[in-house]
């Protein structure tokens, strides 16, 4: 086993010098060309002729010229992520012609990433991501050299992997990771262009840039992990994360060329609905951050499952907080059904994902207002004559929540259960035509 570790490394090790060397023979052969071009041609550039046909629009611009160019094709980018945000991004920097992009994502192409995620298809269902956005990026500009790491980013390897570039894109959708990658960029000296957006609204910043601010100079804690949403619970507009995404590309530019003011110590807001983008100015760099602070005590990369409470991804954890005589399967609410067998029947989930989809005769009382509804609760136990009363949720994890606090709120006269894997489970086990979302 280690001696297939060591042979992966030594072959990684290798890639990598073949990328640097690709970027150097491309370097030599335009000056050759430069050398030769009396003989040939009457023009001395820096620049190939393919690359100025292909760059020539933005090589127009003043500020960015040949020198902005040369410098964009000595560039390497790491973009964490390969959804909806990282997608424009990675785009709009291998067209710029960006001479090295590293992609990190662990997860593959699910048919719910298309309607934002805008370089996957369906035909990609299912690849890596990181392997399909490459796949995207070469045909859109095969010049640029790209690396798929195929893993998620921890504390472990998350510095070996930033090292290797100049300049990080966080395109994440989770607070464990944006620590991370904070802490990694500050311990190896790389700005951070990041970015989120949720629902109508999006935010772009710049940590740990010329002196700037970092994420823990701005949240040295953080938030508690229930007050937390990401897209797969609260939703985005695709085009959020486009616009935003767009915008962490023109940051990175900006960064590499010199041109313009960097968002650093800056915060650029995007309401959709309304069209509104504003820009705020940010607490500067603290001097008692533990990180980037002048006695820093964070020296290393931490437990951030320990810190945030949730893993570096965004994938739901599964909770288990109740007594297994309090749960049912799915299988047992399928038979309870179809039993006749009499019981309310409770879905817990926000109106909005109710409204998608439930299954038939139940009610929905989200789980944020369940504190207001006892008394309807009790009202139609009453009415129904019930005895027993089943939570369900989309994934099984609110619905133990509300069953503890209907317990202890009703007391003892009223069976309450919870759905073991929620919605989902019931579609992979019961009911494979409920829709997955």
């Amino acid at each position: 086993m280690s001696g297939n570790i060591e042979e992966s490394e030594e072959l990684l090790a290798r890639i990598k010098a073949k990328d640097e060397e690709i970027l150097h023979l491309r370097a030599l052969l335009a000056q050759q060309k430069c050398a030769n071009s009396r003989a040939t041609a009457e023009y001395c550039s820096e620049l190939s002729k393919e690359e100025v046909a292909r760059y020539s629009r933005q090589i127009l611009v003043p500020e960015f010229g040949v020198k902005g160019q040369v410098a964009v094709r000595n560039a390497s980018v790491l973009i964490v992520g390969a959804g909806g945000l990282g997608c424009p991004s990675a785009a709009y920097l291998a067209a710029a012609g960006i001479g090295t992009i590293g992609i990190v994502d662990y997860d593959d192409v699910e048919k719910s990433n298309l309607h934002r995620q805008i370089l996957h298809s369906e035909a990609k269902e299912a690849l890596p991501k990181a392997d399909s956005l490459m796949l995207s990026l070469k045909q859109l500009n095969s010049q640029s050299v790209y690396r798929s790491h195929k893993v998620l980013l921890d504390r472990k390897n998350a510095k070996d992997i930033i090292r290797d570039y100049d300049i990080v894109v966080d395109a994440t959708d989770n607070v464990a990771t944006r620590y991370l990658l904070n802490d990694a960029c500050i311990l190896v000296g790389r700005p951070l262009v990041s970015g989120s957006a949720l629902r109508w609204e999006g935010q772009l910043t710049v940590y740990g840039y010329n002196g700037g601010p970092c994420y823990r100079c701005l949240f040295p804690n953080p938030p508690p992990k229930e007050t937390v949403t990401n897209c797969s619970d609260g939703g985005v507009i695709g085009m959020v994360p486009g616009i935003i995404g767009s915008f962490q590309a023109l940051e990175v530019i900006k960064i590499v060329t010199g041109c313009g003011d960097v968002l650093s110590g800056k915060l650029l807001m995007l309401d959709g609905l309304s069209g509104h983008v504003r820009t705020i100015t940010l607490r500067q760099r603290s001097s008692t951050c533990a990180l980037c602070g002048d006695a820093p005590t964070i020296t290393e990369t931490v437990d951030y499952v320990q810190f945030c409470g949730a893993g570096p991804n965004d994938k739901a954890p599964s909770l288990s907080i109740l007594p297994s005589d309090k749960r049912i399967s799915c299988i047992e609410l399928e038979e309870m059904r179809r039993s006749k067998q009499p019981f309310l029947l409770v879905d817990v989930r926000p109106a909005a994902h109710f409204e998608i989809c439930h299954l038939p005769g139940s009610i929905n009382i989200p789980i944020e207002v369940i504190q207001e509804q006892v008394s309807n609760i009790k009202r139609q136990l009453n009415n129904g004559q019930f005895n027993d009363a089943i939570i369900v949720c989309r994934r099984g994890n609110d619905s133990q929540k509300a069953v503890q606090f209907l317990q202890d709120s009703l007391g003892d006269s009223v069976a309450f259960r919870d759905v073991v894997g929620g919605l989902t489970a019931w579609a992979s086990t019961v009911d494979p035509a409920f829709p997955i979302y």
